[in-house]
Parts: structure tokens; C-alpha cells; sequence
């Protein structure tokens, strides 16, 4: 009892001595586009609480529109004043940095979700249903599936607006993954955008089992993934007694300079160090869909509902590549001879075993799934260049592919039959006959995926190739063009079955889309040709962006 009394003691006399807990100081200006997301997240449950039902849909759209919207403004203005480069500094009392990556990251991330929300809101792909317009979601996600709460959801024309807020929360968290200054920055901020993505990825409309059991098998998985990343930051904390970015690094290159004597026994333990930094990167290497933490990925991207299939295949990508590049540069770059042989190893496998067994796939969201596994392999090359060339080309390839992905996912929630979406490859036979247009627009994204000349997917994977080349990665670029020969021809083959193979008499119809939907697409088609024809002014944007604040 004394000891907790004299603990208790020192407790409120260092809180009542005037100045020892010092006042918090956060630049709020500098996080406004985190901020501005977060808050309509906030304000999105507000209005799931009280607003009408009949008025929720669009209030829930019109806010999640304007709050992407207003967060990329931010970021703008944020370049526009020097953060990106001159101004670049760590913020928010180290936990957050301010600089090129970090502002054309979440630039990236904020636009991504805007068209995705556009998918997000498509109400006139499905029929209606008791005369009320249905969407992709399910009409009450806690009902048993195909049970009578469900009919009489369904019957009342209910709908799932609260995705919009959820949404909103996940593009939260990964606007502060890729800027986090520290490990528990970073782990705080994984779990915010991913469990909100696992809530998601159960809310399909159609096929309810199979969406409920992708989102178990991303949950179960994406905790095992969130407890090795937590287990490593302990580690990395018993060898460096920090957590910061730049605690760590100074550790690693130059010895600790003020040991704490409670830490003196475990700091500088390479064992602790080895260990910690493997487990750290496992967690990202797992969103990022890395061979041989993919697992997930096909079964997930299969499951979820199509438009959470196309945010996240794009949004998540950009986010966990940025963090595993400021890891990688920030905090490890003294340990480069380490890291290096197991993450070359790691691109070598993703690379050729993403582009292999898309191959097998008869299901066209599989196929896509295997393809971003392989397109994940292309961007470790430039990972792995160890240069600021590398962090560019990463940079714009990034870019490139999140509107590729979005475009692809959202031409394939148009193609419908009685089952809802027609994913099965043998029903895609004859599509170019019967929808012309639809089927050259997939065909496009699908020429940018194998990163045939003038498409944005070319431009991408010549920048990471020269910049492995000039990191003396040449072996890995030898081996990222021999994946990308054995995927274009999958690639080649759906524009083949669509275009040269006969239409089935059972075959799908293509829906009309809104607006909305059309949009999407078209906004993936432009930045698709507009980054494969005249890439060179994103090129030096994303170049002019490839420096890291330490």
C-alpha cells in the first residue's frame, strides 16, 4: 500500500508543479487534409443517427464528396507553400512527418477515394427492388442472409448508407500510414484503415456467404499480420529505447548517444534489431500483397463487394508502399546490407508467382487479384533501387496503377446476369461483339496492366525497371520483364476471348450505368492515356516529391 501511495504521491506533485507537463503542440494547418477526413467521418455517424432515412443517401454522398475533395485542396495548398520540399519537417511532436512523399501520397490516396466513392453510390446497376433502387451493399448488414429480417430489409427499401462514413475513416488511417513518424503512429493508423476495410469487404449485396467469409479471412489474417507488426515494434523499442524514425536510424549508424540506464542492458542488441525490423516488415508486406503474405488477397478481392474491391486494391496499395518506403529509407537504411538480400528475394517471388498462377484463374476478379500481386513484385523493384530515382518511380507508379485498378473494377461491376455480377471468364466471351465500347475500355486498362507502350502502365514500369537498373539491381529487372512477358499474355487472352470468340446465346447483358459509375471510368481511361502519352511533367512531380524529411 505505501508503495502505490508514494507512487500516487509523485503523481499529482509532478502534475501540480507548474510546467512539468508540457502543453501539447500540434500544427493543425499541417494535418488539415487527415483532419478534414476524420471529421466527416465524424459528422457522417451524426447524420446516420439523426438524420431521416430517405434524406441519408445523399447527405452521406454529398459529404463524403466534399470532405475528399476539400482534404485534396489542402494538400495542394500544403505543396503550394513549400511543405513538400523546403518546408518538409516532422510535425505533431515527431509522430507525423510533412514532406514530397508524404503530400503525394495522400494526394493520391484522396483523389483514388474520391472516384471510388462514385462507385460507391452507383444505385442503377442492379434492378429495383420493390421499387426502391438498390446498390452494391447489403440492405441490413446484421441480418442473416437470405433470412426474414433480410426480405423485410429489402422489402422496405432499405440501404447501407453508413459505407460512406466507414470509408471516410478507412482513407483516415491511410493518410497518416504512409506520414507516420513513428512505430506507434504507424500501428495506430493501420488499424484504423483496416478494420474499417474488414466491415466493408462483408457487406456485399449479392453473394452474402462469400462476402462474409472474405471479410473473416482478411480479419483473421490482417490481426495476425497487426500483432507480428506489434510484436516487431517492441523489439525495435527494447534495441533503440525509442520508437521515432530517427531515434531508431541514429541508433543503427551511430550507436546510441545518451544510453537510458533502464535500457542499458538490451540497446544495441543486433538480435533484438534483426528480429524487430523482419516483423515490422511483415505487417506491411501483408497489405502490401506481397508472395508469401498474400494469401488473402485472391479469396478478399473475390468476396467483397466489387467497388470495396477497387478501393482497396488501389487506396491500401498506396498507403502500404508508402510506409514500407519511408521504413525502408528512413529508419533501416543503415542496416541496408540486411534487409536487402530477403526483400530481393521477396520481389523475385512476388513477381513471378503473382504472374504465374493469374494465369490458372477462371474468375475475373481472381485474375485481378493475382495481377496486383505481380504488379506489388514490379513495385518492390523500385523499392529495392535504394535511390531517390527509386522513390519517384514508385511514386508515379503508384499513381498510375490506383486509377488502372479503379477503372478495371468498375467496368467489371457493368457486366451482369441473373446472379448479379458475371465474374466467371467463360460468360466474358463475345463481350466486344455485344458492348463494344465497354469491352475496348477494359481492354485499355488491361494493355495498362501488361504495361503495353503509351498506357500509364508502361511509363510506370520503365521508370521502376531504370531506376532498379541504376541501383545495380539488374538481375531483378531481368526477372521483372520475364513476369511481365508471361503476364501480358493472360492479359492478351481476355482481350482475345472478348473480342474473337463467339457470344453464348445464355451469355451476360451489360448494364447502363449513372453518371456516377461513368465517371469513374472515364476518369480512370484519361489518367490511363494521359500518363502512357505525356508522362514526363508527373514524372518530375513525382521526382520533385521523392525526398524524405529525417
Amino acid at each position: 500500500m505505501s508503495s502505490v501511495a508514494s507512487v500516487h504521491g509523485l503523481w499529482t506533485a509532478a502534475a501540480g508543479a507548474p510546467g512539468k507537463i508540457p502543453a501539447p503542440h500540434i500544427e493543425y494547418t499541417q494535418l488539415a487534409p487527415t483532419l478534414i477526413v476524420l471529421g466527416a467521418a465524424v459528422l457522417g455517424i451524426v447524420i446516420e443517427a439523426f438524420v431521416p432515412r430517405r434524406h441519408r443517401y445523399y447527405s452521406q454522398l454529398l459529404l463524403a464528396l466534399v470532405a475528399l475533395a476539400a482534404g485534396f485542396a489542402a494538400v495542394i495548398g500544403l505543396a503550394a507553400g513549400g511543405f513538400g520540399s523546403s518546408k518538409a519537417h516532422i510535425a505533431a511532436m515527431g509522430a507525423l512527418a510533412v514532406d514530397g512523399p508524404a503530400l503525394f501520397l495522400q494526394g493520391t490516396i484522396l483523389l483514388v477515394s474520391l472516384v471510388a466513392v462514385f462507385t460507391f453510390a452507383e444505385r442503377r446497376l442492379d434492378p429495383a427492388a420493390h421499387g426502391n433502387r438498390v446498390d452494391s451493399f447489403a440492405a441490413q448488414p446484421a441480418a442473416v442472409p437470405g433470412g426474414a429480417a433480410e426480405q423485410a430489409a429489402v422489402k422496405a427499401g432499405f440501404t447501407t448508407t453508413e459505407v460512406f462514413p466507414i470509408l471516410l475513416f478507412a482513407v483516415g488511417g491511410m493518410l497518416v500510414f504512409p506520414a507516420a513518424n513513428d512505430l506507434l503512429t504507424l500501428f495506430i493508423a493501420l488499424e484504423v484503415f483496416s478494420l474499417p476495410l474488414y466491415i466493408l469487404c462483408a457487406l456485399a449485396r449479392r453473394q452474402r456467404l462469400l462476402s462474409q467469409e472474405a471479410a473473416v479471412k482478411y480479419f483473421l489474417l490482417g490481426a495476425f499480420s497487426s500483432a507480428f507488426l506489434l510484436f516487431g515494434v517492441a523489439l525495435l523499442y527494447g534495441y533503440a529505447g525509442t520508437v521515432t524514425y530517427a531515434g531508431i536510424a541514429e541508433v543503427i549508424s551511430d550507436g546510441a548517444k545518451q544510453i537510458d540506464p533502464a535500457l542499458a542492458g538490451t540497446m544495441g542488441n543486433d538480435a533484438l534489431l534483426l528480429i524487430g525490423a523482419a516483423l515490422v516488415l511483415m505487417g506491411l508486406l501483408f497489405k502490401v500483397g506481397a508472395v508469401p503474405f498474400h494469401m488473402w488477397t485472391p479469396d478478399v478481392y473475390q468476396g467483397a463487394p466489387t467497388p470495396v474491391t477497387g478501393f482497396m486494391a488501389a487506396a491500401t496499395k498506396v498507403a502500404a508502399f508508402g510506409a514500407l518506403l519511408r521504413l525502408l529509407y528512413v529508419v533501416l537504411p543503415g542496416m541496408r546490407w540486411d534487409w536487402q538480400p530477403v526483400m530481393w528475394g521477396v520481389a523475385i517471388l512476388t513477381m513471378l508467382g503473382g504472374a504465374i498462377v493469374a494465369i490458372t484463374q477462371t474468375d475475373i476478379k481472381r485474375l485481378l487479384a493475382y495481377s496486383s500481386i505481380a504488379h506489388a513484385g514490379f513495385l518492390l523493384a523500385g523499392v529495392l533501387a535504394t535511390s531517390e530515382e527509386g522513390i519517384s518511380s514508385v511514386l508515379f507508379y503508384l499513381g498510375a496503377y490506383s486509377f488502372v485498378t479503379l477503372g478495371a473494377f468498375a467496368v467489371v461491376t457493368l457486366v451482369r446476369d441473373a446472379g448479379g455480377e458475371a465474374t466467371a471468364l467463360s460468360k466474358w466471351a463475345g463481350l466486344g461483339r455485344r458492348s463494344p465500347l465497354v469491352a475496348a475500355v477494359f481492354a485499355v486498362f488491361l494493355l495498362a496492366f501488361a504495361g503495353i507502350p503509351l498506357t500509364s502502365g508502361f511509363a510506370g514500369k520503365f521508370a521502376v525497371f531504370k531506376a532498379a537498373a541504376q541501383g545495380g539491381a539488374g538481375w531483378l529487372v531481368v526477372v521483372g520483364v520475364l513476369s511481365s512477358a508471361i503476364a501480358a499474355f493472360f492479359y492478351i487472352r481476355v482481350i482475345v476471348l472478348m473480342f474473337f470468340n463467339e457470344p453464348k446465346a445464355d451469355g451476360p447483358t451489360v448494364a447502363v450505368p449513372s453518371p456516377l459509375t461513368t465517371t469513374a471510368i472515364a476518369i480512370g481511361v484519361a489518367v490511363t492515356l494521359v500518363l502512357g502519352l505525356a508522362p514526363q511533367y508527373f514524372l518530375d512531380l513525382a521526382g520533385q516529391a521523392g525526398v524524405f524529411v529525417r
